[in-house]
C-alpha cells in the first residue's frame, strides 16, 4: 500500500458559471448530474442544453433485509438512453448493500450485464452506503479490511471488463469505514456539500450538492464536477 496523494485543488479556482460549479485551474473540469428513479422522467435534451456534460445513472440497488435481493432502477433504461441520445457522456453507479466479497462480485457482474449494450465511457461506481434502520443489513458496518475488500472486488471485476471503476463515499464514511490506502488503485468520488472541497485526499469527482436545480429535471438533483487528468 502506498501513500495517498493529498487534495491539491486550489479552492480559489472554483467558480460558479451558468448555475454550475467549475474549476478554473489547469485541470479541465466537466459539469454533471447523478440521477435515479427518484428524479422521475427526465427531459435529457433540456439537461444537455442547460450545459450539463455528463450523467451518472443508477443501474440498480441491493434490497434490504437478510435476503438482500438485487433490484433494477425502474428508470435506468430510459435515463441512460435519453442521456446518450442527448449527447451526454454517461457513467453508472450501483447502490451496494454488499456484506461479503461474493455479493460485491455479484453486484459488479449484474452491472456489467445491464450496461453491455450502452456506450458507457464514464466511471462505473461502487456506491456502498450504510442504512441505519430496522431491517437494514448494513446497520453494522463491516470492518475496514472487509470494506476495502468489497470495493476492490467490485472494481476489479469492472476493470477487467474494460470499464473505469470508481468508489463513491461521503467524508465520514471515507475517514471511518475505509482504509483509503487499501483502495487507492481506484479513483474516488467524494460527496461533500460545500462551496469548496476540504476532503483531505485526492479525488477525481465531487458531488457538491444534493439540492441542484436543472432544466428538464423535476425537483432536486445531485450536482457533480469531474476532473479530467
Amino acid at each position: 500500500m502506498g501513500i495517498l496523494p493529498l487534495n491539491s485543488y486550489d479552492s480559489s479556482l472554483f467558480v460558479v458559471e451558468n448555475g454550475f460549479l467549475t474549476y478554473q485551474g489547469d485541470t479541465p473540469s466537466y459539469v454533471g448530474v447523478d440521477v435515479s428513479s427518484h428524479q422521475g422522467l427526465i427531459d435529457w435534451e433540456q439537461v444537455a442544453d442547460a450545459g450539463v456534460d455528463f450523467a451518472m445513472i443508477r443501474v440498480g440497488y441491493r434490497g434490504y433485509g437478510s435476503e438482500g435481493k438485487m433490484m433494477p432502477d425502474a428508470n435506468f433504461e430510459a435515463n441512460i438512453q435519453g442521456a446518450l441520445d442527448a449527447g451526454l457522456k454517461v457513467g453508472v453507479y450501483y447502490f451496494s448493500q454488499a456484506i461479503t466479497e461474493e455479493e460485491a462480485r455479484q453486484e459488479a457482474e449484474y452491472v456489467l450485464e445491464q450496461i453491455k449494450d450502452y456506450d458507457v465511457t464514464y466511471p462505473v461506481v461502487f456506491d456502498w452506503e450504510r442504512q441505519n434502520y430496522s431491517g437494514s443489513r448494513t446497520q453494522k458496518v463491516p470492518d475496514v479490511q472487509t470494506m476495502g475488500n468489497l470495493a476492490n472486488t467490485f472494481c476489479q471485476v469492472i476493470e477487467e471488463a474494460g470499464y473505469e471503476p470508481m468508489v463513491y463515499f461521503y467524508q465520514f464514511q471515507a475517514y471511518n469505514y475505509y482504509d483509503l490506502s487499501q483502495i487507492m488503485a481506484y479513483p474516488f468520488w467524494v460527496a461533500q456539500y460545500t462551496d469548496t472541497p476540504t476532503f483531505y485526499y485526492d479525488f477525481d469527482m465531487w458531488q457538491y450538492s444534493s439540492t441542484g436545480r436543472v432544466p428538464g429535471i423535476q425537483g432536486n438533483v445531485d450536482l457533480d464536477i469531474r476532473f479530467q487528468r
